[in-house]
């Protein structure tokens, strides 16, 4: 059945590429996403797939291909939120939407799921068991849809689970893996310190907010260098300072907030308490108050071993895929995450730098693009993945 698929799959590239043009042109934002929902729900009323839910958690839609044989059920997942940024790219296909666009990719992951279900689904007779296609909302802000996704039910009864990441920093035809953490869980806190403001030319008889808040930001990063183990991979970043005033009026208040990036859970609540700590400590110093909230993001992606390995050994198997290469943990984070702490399964990176780029545009930058021919191999890579599932299974039962 592979070798069909794999067929089906190439004669259907374009019209991959049509549906990734029209939804980056359409972006919608987070826990927005009506007409993406309902586009994709229209595409599986199309195809005649009858076993379709929506609003799954929200606006997640969910679609099951069930195969003529028994067997496992494997679920593949794509995001489809865009982001709050301003589309600056000059491409036929740039985003009509003012202020909201597909920084991320998340177009081409529902592109490239739509048509790969698309595939599985005409050849359905050839099938063993079911593929469960997850089509989640609200990626890109906590807390997400993945685990409202999975409150409403779209694990159940679901063996194993993959998913991928376009990844544009990385050529067309790599894979790329990892067992164990992949991604970080991604923490946000917010400080806001409580001076007593005053005039500029009297500092003396102020208590200056801003000069607090400063050597807190400068205190933060001692965190991680000096209370951290060095072998933890951790990041204490601020992002927003904000004291309002006039440049001869000392600030009553400023106000900090940044993000935490761990793996491990036992650092995570280490940065917590530590953050607490510098801003007692800081704040009592220049005779202050603060008040602080931390806010849990997403967990940390953990591959599991069984599935990834398999993954890489399938993967390296298709024509389309010239390298599969182990990757370091990258800091940023996905609610995919959740998924894995439910089903074992596992998450990696395709390929997608553009044609003719040295460096692509990062992800969540005006002009982010991707190479389109990425698609086709993830969708290839979720194709192996899925079907040989059924095929190691019965080598094991042979065995």
């Amino acid at each position: 059945m592979l070798e069909n698929l794999l067929s089906l799959l190439d004669r259907y590239y374009d019209e991959m590429v049509e549906i990734r043009r029209h939804l980056h042109q359409h972006p919608e934002l987070s826990f927005k996403e009506y007409k993406t929902a309902n586009y994709i729900a229209a595409y599986y009323e199309k195809l005649g797939v009858t076993d379709v839910r929506t609003d799954v958690g929200g606006n997640g839609v969910v679609a099951k291909v069930h195969g003529a044989k028994p067997g496992k059920t494997v679920a593949l997942r794509a995001d489809f939120d865009a982001l709050p940024i301003q589309d600056e790219k000059e491409v036929p296909y740039k985003s009509t939407v003012e202020g909201v666009m597909h920084a991320c990719g998340h177009d081409g992951h529902t592109a490239t799921l739509l048509v790969l279900a698309k595939a599985i689904h005409e050849l359905r007779n050839e099938l063993s068991g079911t593929v469960v296609f997850i089509h989640q909302h609200a990626e890109e802000y906590a807390p997400g849809g993945a685990i409202a996704m999975i409150e409403d039910g779209c694990l159940d009864g679901v063996d194993v689970i993959f998913g991928t990441h376009l990844w544009a920093s990385v050529p067309v035809g790599t894979i790329e893996y990892r067992v164990g953490p992949i991604m970080a869980a991604a923490d946000r806190f917010e400080i806001k310190v409580q001076g007593s403001g005053g005039h500029g030319a009297q500092p003396h008889r102020t208590k200056d907010a801003v000069v607090t808040a400063s050597q807190l930001v400068l205190n933060l990063q001692q965190i991680v260098s000096r209370y951290v183990n060095p072998v933890e991979p951790s990041v204490i970043s601020v992002g927003k300072f904000v004291a309002e005033n006039a440049f001869n009026v000392i600030a009553d208040t400023a106000s900090l907030e940044g993000t935490v990036r761990t793996f491990s859970e036992d650092v995570r609540d280490q940065i917590e308490r530590d953050i607490d700590k510098a801003a007692y400590a800081t704040c009592a110093l220049n005779d202050s108050t603060y008040t602080y909230k931390f806010h849990r993001g997403y967990p940390a992606v953990i591959n599991h071993k069984e599935e990834t390995e398999y993954l890489v050994s399938v993967a390296s198997n298709l024509e389309e895929v010239k390298h599969v290469v182990e990757t370091e943990p990258q800091m940023g984070g996905e609610d995919f995450s959740y998924y894995l702490r439910h089903v074992k399964g596992s998450f990696f990176f395709t390929g997608a730098k553009p044609k003719g780029v040295e460096e692509a545009y990062p992800h969540h930058h005006p002009k982010f693009d991707i190479n389109e021919k990425a698609m086709l191999v993830a969708a290839k890579t979720l194709a192996a993945a899925t079907i040989n599932v059924h095929a190691e299974a019965k080598t094991a039962t042979n065995v």
